[in-house]
């Protein structure tokens, strides 16, 4: 394993994490939450867990923001502020 690629992706996770929490907006929260599950993607890869990282990417950055994005194009506001 690569520490140093190792130590990047941590870092980005991390930012992704705080950006996600932080975002008022859901559209830009959903995609935040999928650039993390693809980030946890690599990181599963370069630990060597190919099963776990395709699953991943399968399931967390592919299906789940894409029904979160639906979700969010779904609903609508009650109030107009």
């Amino acid at each position: 394993m690569i520490w140093q690629f190792d130590l990047i992706i941590l870092g980005l996770l991390i930012v992704a994490a705080v950006l996600s929490l932080r975002s008022t907006d859901l559209l830009s929260a959903t995609m935040i939450f999928g650039v993390y599950s693809f980030l946890m993607c690599l990181l599963w890869a370069e630990m060597a867990a190919v099963d776990v990282a395709f699953t991943e990417a399968a399931v967390g950055a592919g299906a789940s923001t894409m029904f979160l994005v639906s979700t969010v194009y779904n609903t609508t506001r009650k109030s107009s502020d």
